[in-house]
């Protein structure tokens, strides 16, 4: 069959990552890279041997060979250069999160739908194996009835992180901190699991670093279940701490982490805890190891998402869970308030 060909918008820390796993996917081809600091696009094109570079990534749409876009910009831009896509009949595959507010997400999706293409948003701890364990066990019924779901999203960023670019830990570009940026991984992981969120209260602010968005959140949950739960996230605690995911039921209890599955006790049986593996990570550099990587999971996904006419594993109607119940989350310590979701 012939190859998905791939353009990456967005040449900054995350497009190394989709370069990378598209490089060594034997159905894709990576044929251009923009950005308008243009060195940086040069850079990418000379270590993945990109042959097509550009500044405007608008030009570079205008290309007749592109199948899907990977869009590596700057969160608050995700909309923006999605929806050109979307017109210029591009599928595509976003960073998370899919953009920071509401508007630009449901114009995202709208565009999607429109121009009739595929839009996969990468979040890879959704294919933990351990998460997919937890989330077969909980369908099965092992846990019974949930009654709490708790996620710990503790990080660690220095002043000189956020002083590295300029738009990180601004409103306008980053959409917020140590939940927008580092923590909706792990907070689309807990909503995943547990079934969505009802409504949340929540504190969140700037406690240590210099920014304008939190480097510090709490919430409390109550899921669309009955059941309750907290998230913690942060960027503000030193040495980062493993992210972690506890799960409660009426009988009994699963934990997982970053490292694997932490307990998996269920009340009057003797199961014991699957044995999983975790997702490769960039600093493997054996071929082989390349399909449990996380980007490369996504890469495969969308091209047979394309290549097979069907919805990728995480669309856009699925990606936009996670911020939505961020911003609810704003809402709730802006406000003092119980934020309800729709």
């Amino acid at each position: 069959m012939s190859k998905i060909r791939f353009a990456i918008v967005g040449a900054g820390v995350i497009s190394p990552f989709h370069a990378r796993a598209i490089a060594h996917h034997p159905e894709a081809e990576l044929v251009a890279v923009s950005d308008v600091a243009i060195d940086k696009a040069r850079q990418l094109a000379g270590e993945y041997e990109i042959p097509y570079v550009y500044a405007d990534y608008e030009e570079m749409l205008k290309r007749g060979d592109i199948d899907v876009v990977s869009i590596c910009v700057p969160s608050g831009m995700h909309a923006e250069v999605a929806i050109a896509a979307a017109q210029a009949g591009k599928n595509m595959l976003c960073e998370k999160p899919l953009d920071i507010t509401a508007d630009k997400m449901s114009r995202m999706i709208a565009a999607v739908r429109t121009h009739n293409v595929k839009l996969g948003c990468v979040f890879q701890r959704r294919m933990m194996p351990s998460v997919l364990a937890a989330r077969q066990a909980i369908a099965d019924g092992k846990l019974g009835k949930l009654v709490l779901g708790d996620a710990y999203l503790k990080y660690y960023r220095s002043p000189e992180y956020y002083k590295s670019a300029g738009w990180r830990g601004t409103w306008q570009w980053d959409g917020g901190g140590a939940l927008m940026n580092q923590g909706v991984h792990g907070v689309d992981v807990i909503q995943y699991l547990m079934g969505g969120v009802a409504s949340v209260f929540a504190y969140a602010a700037p406690l240590l670093r210099d920014i304008e968005v939190e480097d510090t959140a709490v919430a409390v949950l109550k899921y669309k279940n009955g059941a309750f739960g907290v998230i913690q996230g942060t960027t503000s605690v030193y040495p980062n701490q493993e992210t972690r995911f506890e799960l409660h039921g009426e009988k009994g209890t699963i934990i997982v982490a970053d490292s694997g599955i932490k307990q998996w006790k269920m009340l009057d049986s003797g199961e014991e805890a699957p044995q999983v593996g975790a997702l490769a990570t960039m600093s493997s550099t054996k071929p082989d190891d390349m399909s449990s990587d996380g980007h490369y999971i996504f890469v495969d996904d969308i091209l047979h998402a394309v290549k097979e006419n069907r919805e990728p594993l995480v669309n856009g109607e699925e990606a936009r869970k996670s911020v939505d119940l961020i911003l609810a989350i704003y809402e709730s310590a802006r406000t003092g308030k119980e934020v309800h979701l729709e």
